[in-house]
């Protein structure tokens, strides 16, 4: 347990506060709002207010739903510092799932987007007391008696009255709250079934926010865009939350993150460090860097010492600055990145690195900065912060990960059954991923448990890699390797952008696919070819997370 005040979630930012009154803390890009660490304290001290007169006590659980804004931001930092637990809600969730979420965690108060609230029947929520907008912050509806009115000019009034002098950093005073008890609810996007509520302890978030400090990951002035969904752990913990420990400064991405928002954003902002998902990456190098690279004059360059160096050197210039050219490294977490890619970028010497975690450890579990990062790890187990085993492995070492330390969850929330299935005996977390970890505790990841394969004679397949090379082949946007019987099926999902610039017709794309079969079983074991690819004429129906909803498809 980290104990010391300095490690304590609520005293880092009652300190940062302090600390970096006057820096800029917070922008919604796109609009003129950008908040100070003293105007956000402000905030927070109102909604402190805005609890107390609601009767929110410690403990008391309260949601929030909607895109990234500064007042997403507002709404989870006063939550946390005034002893209540936040429940953050994926935007992308359905209603019903919404609705779930509010009523299963017993949340009592709400703050949520207006266009999302508009899809909610407010009486299928009957134990919230009070809904409040993140468009304004302004009170939606209200359970609580008249006398008792909680709308925002009774609490400017009441706050006027409280600081007549004016809100100070002298004024920042948080409560005295251990790390040992929980900070925030977080519902799993899950690929398998209903949403569990993974109780995650403050010294879980600690415990990532204090890895980034020390690793100089985030520090006083640094830049991050924060595009990925606060509501998922990895955002949460490094884009935001480690970030506003550091004094940094955090430019939310309210809109879907499109590839021209983005690089207008990267370019704006000149981000220190970059969080990213391996799409993004992947897109990139299929659709800009793979064309160029696979052209006969490149391709017999790329062949040539010396003279290789001088093309990758300025396909190299070139994905710098589109990222804005001030990042140290990008960070990719949530799924592997796909080994092609991979190797590429390294051949270009591209600062880009891979993490693993799960929502489960708040999120880190492993990470190695990109000039010790090797080659298809995701990583070195945290030092001084986790641990990492291996179970049951088999003769190539692979079993599943399990792992223990001060980034574990405390548990699922109201789920005992869960809970006990999620920890071994002996008090270790079961990740449901299976992989090795070499002497120096680098991980590598073979795939889920859940998804494993077996082959003709008990071989083990692992469908996410023969699908990584399958994605890198022409006219693929993803894929997906199921088991019929003893033969492997690939569903594919074409990238009809591309079919359409090539004008192929249905015959002319099946021998396409037929084609990339052959390729790509050139590169398999006998045991795992593949015996039929199927076209499927829609995207894969996904998690909040962009994880395939495997469970929904069969050969």
């Amino acid at each position: 347990m980290l104990t010391k005040p300095e490690e304590n979630l609520i005293k880092i930012y009652e300190n940062s506060f302090r600390k970096h009154w006057d820096l800029e803390a917070v922008t919604d890009y796109g609009t003129t709002v950008t908040l100070t660490y003293g105007q956000m304290a402000e905030k927070i001290a109102r909604l402190h207010l805005l609890f107390k007169h609601c009767g929110i006590e410690q403990g008391d659980k309260i949601a929030v739903m909607g895109k990234n804004n500064s007042n997403w931001v507002i709404t989870y930092l006063a939550t946390v510092t005034y002893g209540a637990i936040i429940v953050p809600i994926l935007q992308d969730f359905k209603a019903n799932d919404a609705i779930h979420i509010i009523n299963h965690s017993e949340s009592k108060l709400l703050f949520i987007t207006d266009l999302i609230w508009e899809n909610i029947d407010p009486e299928q929520v009957p134990d919230l007391k009070a809904v409040f907008s993140l468009n304004d912050m302004d009170l939606i509806i209200s359970r609580y008696a008249k006398k008792q009115a909680v709308d925002k000019m009774t609490m400017e009034e009441l706050f006027d009255e409280l600081y007549p002098n004016g809100y100070s950093a002298a004024d920042v005073n948080y409560i005295e709250r251990s790390n040992a008890e929980l900070a925030s609810i977080n519902y799993t996007s899950g690929t398998t079934g209903f949403s569990k509520g993974v109780m995650t302890p403050a010294n879980a978030l600690a415990g990532n926010i204090l890895f980034g400090l020390t690793t100089k990951l985030v520090f006083p002035g640094c830049r991050h865009v924060a595009f990925l969904p606060l509501a998922h752990a990895y955002g949460c913990a490094f884009d935001f939350l480690a970030c506003l420990a550091a004094g940094g400064h955090t430019y939310l991405i309210g809109r879907t993150p499109s590839p021209k928002i983005l690089l207008k954003a990267f370019a704006e902002v000149k981000p220190t460090v970059i969080l990213s998902v391996p799409l993004i990456l992947e897109k990139i190098y299929k659709k800009m860097i793979q064309p160029q690279i696979s052209k006969a004059p490149v391709s017999w360059v790329l062949k040539v010492p010396l003279l290789d160096q001088v093309v990758l050197g300025k396909i190299r210039e070139t994905l710098m600055n589109a990222f804005g050219g001030e990042f140290s490294q990008i960070i990719i977490g949530g799924a592997p990145l796909n080994a092609e890619v991979e190797t590429f970028l390294k051949r270009i010497k591209f600062p880009v690195t891979v993490g693993y975690g799960m929502t489960e450890t708040a999120p880190l579990i492993s990470f190695a900065p990109h000039d010790r990062f090797r080659s298809q790890s995701c990583g070195q187990v945290l030092e001084g912060l986790m641990e990492a085993r291996i179970a049951n492995p088999d003769a190539d070492g692979v079993g599943e990960i399990q792992v223990r330390g001060e980034n574990v969850m405390a548990g699922y929330y109201k789920n005992e059954q869960a809970t006990a299935e999620s920890f071994t005996e002996d008090g270790w977390l079961r990740t449901g991923d299976l992989g090795l970890i070499d002497e120096d505790k680098h991980i590598y990841i073979k795939g889920r448990c859940k998804t494993m394969l077996l082959g003709p004679s008990g071989q083990n397949i692992y469908p996410e890699e023969i699908e990584a090379k399958i994605n890198n082949m022409p006219y693929v946007l993803e894929s997906l390797v199921l088991q019929k019987d003893t033969r492997l099926i690939a569903l594919v999902c074409p990238d009809f952008e591309a079919v359409d610039a090539e004008k192929l017709n249905q015959e002319q794309l099946e021998v396409a696919m037929e084609e990339n079969r052959k390729l790509v079983n050139a590169d398999l074991a006998a045991y795992e070819q593949i015996n039929e690819v199927r076209i499927y004429n829609h995207e894969f129906e996904k998690t909040p997370k962009k994880s395939i909803k495997r469970f929904l498809y069969e050969a």
